[in-house]
């Protein structure tokens, strides 16, 4: 996936007041469901512009915030001052390179459709986390592949609670589960975004 998908996106990305609502319900429910502690250091696996961390980087220590696109990327560098945590931005594709760190904690929304082989990607997440991190993945619920009107690199038409477990289970995780994320509104319909959350 080297193409930049969002590079004529990233710019007005953050001015779609429904998408901004979307990601602070997401990053709402993630804190819901996951003991923040302010020594934690996370990683934002495809940060975007950094929607979801900002919302999370009060209640943490740090953030890498690791995406593909350079010029998501850049959108995010340009208000890094905003972030209230400790960030570093880091643009690679992490389903074809190593970043060999560690964390207590990873996090991602709307990024899992996006990623052709799921099972090589979650056996990576699950080799990053110290023992007992936890992963904090939100994505779309199985839709009829109406949710994206253009190319943005879509492998999946979203998931079923059941596919996300498997995947976090077969990848060595425990306390596996599934939660209510948000509901993404679009002018054709209304599509549901399922959180999983599980510990390494």
């Amino acid at each position: 996936m080297s193409k930049d998908f969002f590079k004529d996106k990233a710019e007005g990305y953050e001015q779609d007041d429904h998408r901004v609502e979307n990601v602070a319900t997401i990053a709402s429910s993630v804190m819901k469901h996951i003991d923040l502690k302010p020594d934690m250091e996370l990683m934002d696996f495809g940060s975007g512009t950094g929607l979801l961390l900002e919302k999370i980087a009060p209640y943490v220590a740090s953030f890498t915030a690791v995406d593909i696109s350079t010029s998501m990327n850049e959108q995010l560098i340009q208000k890094q001052d905003q972030i209230d945590c400790e960030l570093e931005v880091i643009e690679m594709d992490l389903t074809t390179s190593n970043l060999n760190r560690s964390f207590d904690g990873i996090i991602s929304s709307m990024t899992l459709h996006h990623v052709d082989d799921l099972k090589s990607l979650f056996g990576k997440l699950h080799s990053m986390l110290k023992p007992g991190g936890f992963i904090a993945l939100a994505d779309l619920e199985t839709e009829d592949g109406s949710f994206h009107q253009e190319d943005t690199g879509v492998f999946h038409f979203g998931f079923s609670a059941k596919q996300l477990m498997d995947f976090a289970i077969d990848s060595g995780f425990s306390q596996a589960e599934i939660n209510p994320a948000s509901t993404v509104q679009k002018p054709y319909g209304e599509y549901p975004v399922l959180l999983l959350t599980a510990i390494a």
